[in-house]
């Protein structure tokens, strides 16, 4: 199920198909994409913003008087962009690129292919799972010693991948942290909740410093402002409800605990955009 069917009744995200790459992106659609009259916004479900009528790209693109391309995409990991050419050729026509902090466990390793997504494909058996149930199996039937291996090569792959995600980068690029926590946290192997962290997961502050070098600068937001959200319907202004992923669970959520509220996302906006004024600015003087 696509984020717009899911969220009909509460947000309508004005999907539209951009050209040259068949995917569908959150609008609203830029009226012009003219090769540096515009900026990216790299990332996943929280750049995408589920639950959230203007993400932190539209109010960007209100302050800075500039059109947003906002590539944000369900699950996705520094893999997924590697491999999606049409989509680089789009961030390194643009101004700039605000690339977020994507979580690690849409990273590929021995055990799981992901696609740089985070439904994974058991090796083994050609199985699709969730990350979340894919890694509490590992945790239940292999055990914590042979789980932390699998951490530590998925660790350094997610390294390998961002790195050169940002070496693919040819226009400025902001690196993002966008979380409720700090990078700096310990995992622990009692469950999978304590293992994977606040989004992004499985991300620590070593890797977040192997990395943020290749960015041109980086930016922090950690905000749980205006969680969890109450779902309202865009219709009636009553309270609604969405269904859960199957693998989650079954049942309904009336509140947004997960992904930033709103009030996150004008948080996001303004921690980003003195660093975008200069790169909006920079352009805008040499033409």
């Amino acid at each position: 199920m696509s984020y717009q069917e899911r969220d009909h009744e509460i947000v309508d995200y004005e999907l539209y198909r951009l050209p040259r790459t068949g995917h569908q992106l959150r609008g609203p659609e830029p009226e012009s994409l003219e090769p540096g009259e515009y900026f990216t916004c790299v990332g996943a479900a929280q750049t995408f913003g589920c639950f959230c009528p203007r993400p932190y790209s539209s109010l960007l693109l209100e302050r800075l008087d500039l059109p947003a391309l906002n590539l944000g995409f369900a699950g996705a990991g520094p893999r997924f962009f590697l491999q999606e050419e049409g989509l680089l050729r789009y961030v390194n026509e643009g101004r700039f690129a605000i690339v977020q902090v994507m979580s690690g466990r849409s990273e590929d390793n021995s055990l799981f292919d992901t696609g740089g997504r985070e439904y994974l494909v058991r090796r083994s058996d050609g199985q699709q799972i969730g990350a979340e149930p894919a890694y509490r199996e590992l945790l239940e039937t292999e055990g914590i010693e042979r789980a932390e291996a699998v951490v530590e090569e998925t660790r350094a792959n997610w390294v390998e991948s961002f790195s050169r995600l940002l070496r693919a980068i040819e226009v400025p690029s902001i690196l993002f942290w966008f979380s409720q926590r700090t990078p700096d946290y310990e995992e622990s192997y009692s469950d999978v909740h304590s293992l994977f962290g606040d989004f992004p997961q499985l991300v620590n502050r070593s890797m977040v410093e192997r990395i943020r070098q290749l960015g041109d600068d980086y930016v922090e937001c950690i905000s749980a402002r205006g969680l969890p959200q109450p779902l309202v319907s865009r219709f009636t202004g009553e309270p609604a409800f969405v269904m859960h992923r199957a693998d989650l669970g079954a049942g309904t959520q009336e509140y947004n605990t997960y992904y930033p509220s709103p009030e996150m996302h004008a948080d996001a906006a303004d921690a980003l955009l003195e660093i975008c004024r200069k790169y909006a600015h920079e352009r805008a003087m040499r033409a």
